[in-house]
Order: C-alpha cells, then sequence, then structure tokens
C-alpha cells in the first residue's frame, strides 16, 4: 500500500519547546483523517512539516514516499489557520492569483465552488465577513487537483452557517479513490460524520489513532466524548 503521508521519527523542535517528538504513523491513501488535540498538542506544526513550510528537527515527513518540501508542495494543497488573503483583491481576483501559483488549479471548479459557497468574484476581500473570508480559502485549496489537502482549523471562529457551508464543500469535493485530507479541528461534534480515521496528539506524541467507526465501537461513545475523555 501506498501512504499518502509518512511520519518516521519525526520530531520537532522550537528552541527549549518540543513541539512533536518522535512520531511514527502512517497515513494512507483515499482517506479523511481527523487531527485533533487541545492548542499546544503539535496539530499545526504537524501540518505544516508536511505541507512543506517548516524542516524536521530529527525524522522524516514524506509525502508519497518523498521528503516533504519544495518538490512535493505540487501535491499538497494547505490551507492555514492565519487569514493569507490579499484584503485589496477580489474574489474572483484571489483565484486567478492562485492559479498563477498553481498550474493544477481548475478554474472551471473554482467557479462552481464560488457559487456553493455563495461568493460573488467581485466582492472585495476587505468587505468579506470572516465566515466568507474562510469559505474563500477553502475554494482556493479544493479547487486544487492535488492529491493531498491539510486542512488547519478551517471551521475556527466562524458562524455557524459557513461551518456548514465549508464542511459540505470539504465532503462533495472529495475524490476518494484520488485524494486524501487531514482535517485538523476544535469542532468535533459537527465534523466527525466526514472522519475515516483519527489522530489523537497530545504534548507532541500520538495519544491514540485508529479508524473513526472502530474507535467509537471500542470505547463505546462517540469521537467528541472520546475527545473529552483523552484531554478531560
Amino acid at each position: 500500500m501506498e501512504y499518502a503521508l509518512t511520519a518516521v521519527n519525526l520530531s520537532k523542535r522550537y528552541g527549549k519547546k518540543q513541539a512533536l517528538e518522535n512520531l511514527n504513523l502512517q497515513i494512507p491513501q483515499g482517506k479523511i483523517v481527523a487531527l485533533l488535540g487541545p492548542n499546544g498538542s503539535g496539530k499545526s506544526t504537524f501540518l505544516k512539516l508536511f505541507a512543506g513550510l517548516i524542516h524536521p528537527s530529527s525524522g522524516k515527513a514524506l509525502v508519497l514516499g518523498e521528503e516533504a518540501g519544495t518538490a512535493t508542495k505540487s501535491k499538497v494543497a494547505y490551507v492555514p489557520e492565519f487569514n493569507h488573503l490579499y484584503r485589496w483583491q477580489t474574489a474572483g481576483e484571489a483565484v486567478e492569483f492562485a492559479s498563477s501559483f498553481f498550474p493544477d488549479l481548475d478554474l472551471e471548479i473554482a467557479g462552481k465552488l464560488l457559487e456553493q459557497m455563495q461568493l460573488e468574484r467581485e466582492q472585495k476581500i476587505a468587505s468579506l465577513s470572516k465566515g466568507m473570508q474562510a469559505r474563500l480559502k477553502l475554494v482556493l485549496a479544493l479547487a486544487r487537483n492535488a492529491p493531498v489537502l491539510l486542512l488547519d482549523e478551517p471551521l475556527s471562529g466562524i458562524d455557524p452557517q459557513s461551518r456548514r457551508k465549508i464542511l459540505g464543500a470539504i465532503v462533495e469535493s472529495y475524490k476518494p479513490d484520488e485524494q486524501t485530507i487531514v482535517l485538523s479541528t476544535h469542532q468535533v461534534l459537527e465534523s466527525e460524520f466526514a472522519f475515516d480515521q483519527v489522530i489523537f496528539l497530545q504534548e507532541g506524541k500520538v495519544a491514540l489513532k485508529g479508524d473513526a467507526d472502530e474507535l467509537r465501537k471500542e470505547h463505546n461513545c462517540s469521537i467528541e466524548d472520546l475527545f473529552a475523555k483523552i484531554y478531560q
């Protein structure tokens, strides 16, 4: 089996802070994987390593068998938690701008996603609410034909309507035979219906991982309740 993401003795340290410590795990292709944990557990560091934005302190982060870095950026669509959009652009200009960097961005799909997300091409990003900007960030990622999609807290701090729109778009756009999605979120209740697998991180280590349905059966509870038990 070829794996979308592989961590081999993967560690990342920021000065005295150990963000990730000796992770060993494999994420198979064609799955929606939840990356769960409280703030400071290492989720964002994990995603940045596989997005090729930072380098491991030790060990390896492999994307489709290749070390994450410049060479793998064409295979990964990454949505950061922070807002990276240019406020002076319109939504349509943001799509065109992203397509100049990513040749795999499908403009026709982007147009359909803009409609689905109820975004107008002429709308200035500066005039959009936080929830609408979050929708636009996701459009730019979902419109790409990238085999790996990394989403860092795409539901954080936005209104319920935008959360529903984003989750709907993720599920509807997902290509199970071609794509792997790793979703970091605190909104477990709303999103756990989409999880195939779950990875719980705690202080930079894997606290628990496995198939979502098997974890529910084994622990006789929802993923949200399991989250509460692990981090109580």
